[in-house]
């Protein structure tokens, strides 16, 4: 069994425990989401894509990046020095990740820069319990949602709660699935391939012609240097999606700046 089945088989698990009707009204009652799309369209540093930085404590491919990592504190870096957005990751068993991050981060420390709820969504109750927990966004992946209807019902909820869905793609497959869904505006292409964990920056080179202008791009994976910043410059997207890079940096506020185009 690959490590993606092996999510999604306990991502199942935990959904049945979760109360769909209890989090919908939760998440109607809950603030107005932010305007992430707009944020990582408004480039900040002139062609640089926007960043969004990730706060990412492990993961299945790496294992244990940071375990001790201030995820509040870097945070703050994150933002200070030239994020865009911040992804949270909220998945406990295999990122070490918390949706308790993603709620103190909104509505107690009062993030200045939208959130990503980063996550195998797979069913609508979690999609109301990140927008009850704070979430301007959501991570839909193309690989984890293989009904059609499934995958663009799960993206016009996320829409009916004003959340932005970011759609994630690795091959031409999933892109031209991604593509079908009605008012689809933000998609990601992951150049890590969750069957074998391989990265190649030329996903991104590859894919992106596909994806038609009015359609922003986010490039995920494999991205550490200001040299791999350039490169998906000329490929033409318009944010990245960073984690590693940043998380495991001796100097993590040099390496946002670096990163997001934000050097003085």
């Amino acid at each position: 069994m690959s490590i993606l089945a092996k999510i999604l088989e306990h991502k199942k698990m935990e959904i049945t425990a979760l109360d769909a009707q209890t989090l919908r009204r939760a998440a109607d009652s809950s603030p107005a989401p932010r305007d992430f799309l707009a944020a990582i369209k408004r480039r900040r540093f002139g062609l640089r894509p926007s960043l969004i930085a990730e706060l990412k404590r492990a993961s299945p491919s790496k294992g244990i990046l940071a375990p001790h990592l201030d995820l509040f504190q870097v945070a703050d870096i994150y933002t200070q020095n030239g994020a865009s957005a911040i992804s949270v990751l909220t998945d406990e068993k295999f990122f070490l990740g918390k949706l308790e991050t993603l709620r103190e981060l909104r509505f107690e420390r009062k993030s200045e820069v939208p959130l990503l709820r980063k996550d195998f969504i797979i069913a609508e109750s979690q999609i109301y319990e990140a927008r009850a927990n704070g979430a301007d966004a959501i991570l839909l992946i193309a690989a984890a949602l293989t009904d059609d209807k499934l995958f663009a019902d799960l993206h016009a909820c996320a829409l009916s709660l004003g959340l932005t869905a970011l759609v994630e793609v690795h091959d031409e497959h999933e892109t031209e699935r991604a593509l079908k869904i009605p008012n689809i505006k933000l998609i990601g292409i992951n150049n890590r391939n969750l069957a074998t964990f391989d990265v190649s920056l030329e996903t991104t080179e590859r894919m992106r012609p596909m994806i038609p202008s009015n359609i922003t791009v986010v490039a995920e994976s494999g991205i550490f240097t200001a040299t791999d910043v350039e490169r998906l410059v000329n490929a033409n997207v318009d944010a990245i999606l960073v984690g590693e890079a940043l998380v495991t940096s001796d100097d993590i506020p040099a390496k946002v700046r670096e990163l997001s185009g934000a050097i003085p």
